[in-house]
């Protein structure tokens, strides 16, 4: 654990959420990650169930506000989070607007020289993973499932329908479903990824979907029809296509919206069902 610098631990539920920052070579930059150890930590491994956290969040949001860790503890499930871009670059307009730049990494391999660093994918399935297997002896990273919101949920998707053989189990809030096709995701593939559209399907769950392989899945998706950016067709989560090995159980949940007291409000359901193919 040389590289890793602990920058936070607080006790909750019997576990521990913990803070480190260490240096990225697929960012480039020093990268913050945030896991919660359940108390089944302290006598043995437990799995791994990754949160891709959405636009302008931090590896901080889903720890703080989800209140995931009391149903993670109960499960024996640990739940790393990691940061949704670099940061501290000094990229000229890194910072210039909301959905695009810092804090909007969108989980994928930029093309154009400008953002060269915005290595989301890499960093997410390649580096991290190695990161812990090498330092924590009591986390099991070949066991592992994954989870996300909105460009997380996006992010979530896209990494399980490229990597099956990684991946037990996937799920999303809200997510970004089919960004070849909205205004958020057709901004960040035209900044990341230049024109050639053959690299955006690269990164498109629905576009994804109609060819996978792996193994036989489902996917939970819960979506509020009170979500203000499902509303104005940012999402498209209806767009997932379904196959032999692909189910899509997709919940539309009356009065909800896109945040986080959303996500409070079903997160127990999502764990319960990667315990179980975490388990199995």
């Amino acid at each position: 654990m040389a590289q890793l610098k602990e920058i936070g631990k607080n006790k909750m539920f019997g576990g521990f959420n913990r803070r480190f920052q260490h240096p990225s070579s697929s960012c480039g930059c020093d990268m913050n990650f945030s896991v919660y150890f359940p108390p089944a930590a302290d006598h043995g491994k437990v799995p791994v169930l990754y949160w891709l956290s959405g636009l302008t969040c931090t590896d901080e949001n889903f720890i703080q506000k989800s209140g995931a860790q009391r149903v993670a503890a109960a499960e024996g499930v640990a739940i790393v989070c990691p940061d949704t871009s670099p940061r501290g670059l000094g990229v000229e307009g890194e910072s210039d607007s909301w959905d695009f730049g810092v804090g909007a990494g969108f989980y994928l391999n930029a093309t154009q020289e400008k953002w060269k660093k915005w290595r989301m994918y890499d960093y997410c399935t390649k580096e991290l993973p190695e990161l812990l297997r090498s330092s924590f002896d009591q986390l099991d990273t070949k066991n592992a499932s994954i989870f996300g919101h909105s460009m997380g949920g996006h992010g979530a998707l896209t990494i399980f329908l490229k990597n099956p053989d990684k991946y037990k189990s996937v799920s999303a809030f809200a997510p970004i479903a089919n960004p070849v096709n909205c205004p958020w995701g057709q901004k960040a593939f035209s900044g990341y990824l230049g024109d050639d559209k053959s690299l955006w399907e690269e990164y498109d769950a629905s576009l994804l979907s109609r060819k996978y392989k792996g193994h036989p899945t489902k996917i939970l998706i819960d979506q509020g029809d009170d979500d203000k950016f499902y509303k104005e067709k940012q999402l498209l989560p209806q767009n997932i296509v379904e196959s032999e090995l692909l189910r899509v159980e997709l919940h539309l949940r009356s009065g909800y919206d896109h945040s986080y007291f959303f996500i409070a409000s079903f997160v127990e359901d999502h764990i319960k069902m990667h315990a179980r193919a975490l388990k199995s």
